[in-house]
């Protein structure tokens, strides 16, 4: 499916990080862009720099979600394409001590279950709603294409830090979802594509020191520096180009592989 104007597309997470960028890129590129996101401050600014619309959205609410793609569609038009930024990650341990008392703790689950409802479930509703709404338009391809899913999954998927089981299993469960969903969605001529970035220069890693930011770009084999978010973008845009890119999930990564910590 090629992008060009008139192109509708919903980027959640579009207010910074790889989600901004590729709102950016896609913008730039002529579609009709919808930045959802919970900030109400930096979302609307994006927005209006790139001609598309913000909308206040949580993917871990199906009121808000529904409300957010019903303005998008009554804007621009139902979606061809869906692209997945929204995230989170925090770090904590299977067991750790308290600092206070030395106490052993276990993780806790309602942070557990926060990052799995935001990274995990909120994709999925994402998935699921924009789907069944891509599934009713007339095809654009001559194979019959009517839309092109793009998740944002992480290396933490395979390659787990120590403090990062929340984050890593939600990032492996939308990398486990690229392949079923494909198939379930293949008879709709909907494409489905995870992607699993690597170290990237997002608001996640924004507070290191440069000492720090060294090292990381140090274990990044070639280029040995941080990925930039437009490289991410760029993928984005590939991949909605590409008809046989379909259930796939493409590390983007520099050939990096995570250590234990």
């Amino acid at each position: 499916m090629q992008l060009g104007p008139g192109v509708a597309a919903v980027v959640t997470g579009a207010a910074s990080g790889l989600g901004e960028a590729t709102a950016r890129l896609l913008a730039a590129k002529g579609c009709k862009v919808a930045a959802l996101d919970r900030d109400e401050t930096r979302g609307p600014a994006v927005a209006r720099e790139i001609g598309g619309l913000f909308v206040k959205t949580d993917v871990t609410d199906e009121a808000s979600v529904d409300a957010a793609l019903a303005a998008a569609r009554a804007a621009h038009g139902v979606e061809r394409v869906l692209v997945n930024c929204a995230g989170v990650a925090p770090a904590m341990r299977t067991v750790s001590r308290k600092r206070d008392t030395g106490e052993l703790v276990a993780h806790d689950m309602a942070a557990f279950e926060r990052v799995l409802a935001i990274n995990l479930v909120g994709t999925y509703r994402m998935v699921a709603r924009c789907a069944a709404a891509m599934a009713g338009l007339d095809p654009v391809t001559p194979d019959g294409g009517r839309g092109v899913i793009v998740c944002t999954a992480s290396v933490a998927a395979e390659d787990g830090q120590i403090g990062q089981a929340a984050y890593a299993a939600s990032k492996a469960g939308v990398a486990g979802l690229a392949l079923p969903v494909a198939r379930d969605l293949a008879s709709y001529g909907i494409r489905v594509v995870s992607i699993m970035p690597g170290l990237f220069e997002t608001p996640m890693l924004a507070g290191v020191n440069e000492e720090f930011r060294r090292n990381l770009e140090a274990g990044v084999p070639f280029p040995s520096r941080l990925g930039r978010p437009d490289e991410y973008a760029r993928l984005v845009a590939a991949i909605v180009d590409n008809d046989m890119l379909n259930g796939a999930t493409i590390r983007l990564d520099g050939a990096l592989r995570m250590q234990p910590k």
